[in-house]
């Protein structure tokens, strides 16, 4: 368990080279920052202009790719001084996003996944996601990880595990009871999932929590 800013409406997260990138949310609010891992201290921040609504973020070489909610802009930043280089124009809402080594994975909301270059951000291919043969919707916050695509169900405190050959999912955890009756009080929803490198764990956290959450999936 690590301490986490509460004042944070989380949107994105992932590991890169020590350190933690988190994308939040929230017009006026909106910011994305680096934060070393090893002693906490916020290395660089961003903030957004205060009509954008920041959402899902992911690392791709020494570029970060984030995305906005409803402005259909992502914005492409230098990874070391979280710079804007550039922005590229999308349709429809962007939610989460990750980066499997070859393509950008993105999230709408919808149970669909949709595959984008990582140098032009244009489509390449999409996917529906099914769980036993039903829809999975409100696919948020995303994390690619050998070859899968681990995604934060909006509203709940299900993570699924996808295939993003097939659609399918192939594992659901639960995180619920994380956080204590008067920390959740206090607290929005799960969203947040970054994978350890070099580890089979994640951490896990939500927005406005006061923490995030170092766990293994297990089987039940």
């Amino acid at each position: 368990m690590l301490p986490h800013d509460r004042t944070s409406f989380t949107q994105g997260l992932e590991i890169a080279d020590g350190l933690l990138y988190e994308g939040t949310g929230r017009r006026g609010e909106s910011v994305v920052r680096a934060i070393d891992l090893a002693t906490g201290k916020v290395r660089g921040e961003v903030r957004l202009p205060d009509d954008f609504f920041g959402e899902g973020i992911t690392v791709t070489g020494d570029r970060i790719w984030q995305l906005t909610w409803q402005e259909g802009v992502a914005i492409e930043r230098d990874r070391h001084t979280l710079r804007e280089l550039r922005r590229v124009r999308y349709s429809g809402e962007g939610w989460g996003l990750c980066f499997d080594g070859r393509r950008l994975v993105m999230s709408d909301g919808s149970d669909e996944l949709t595959f984008r270059d990582p140098r032009t951000f244009q489509p390449v291919g999409r996917v529906p996601v099914r769980l036993g043969g039903r829809p999975v919707e409100e696919l948020n916050e995303l994390e690619c990880v050998d070859g899968q695509v681990w995604a934060n169900v909006w509203g709940s405190t299900d993570i699924v595990r996808i295939d993003p050959a097939s659609g399918q999912v192939t594992a659901v955890a639960d995180a619920s009871g994380l956080l204590s009756e008067e920390e959740q009080a206090q607290a929005d929803v799960l969203n947040g999932i970054a994978a350890v490198p070099g580890t089979d764990e994640f951490l896990i956290t939500g927005k406005y929590w006061p923490w995030m959450f170092r766990v293994r999936f297990e089987p039940a």
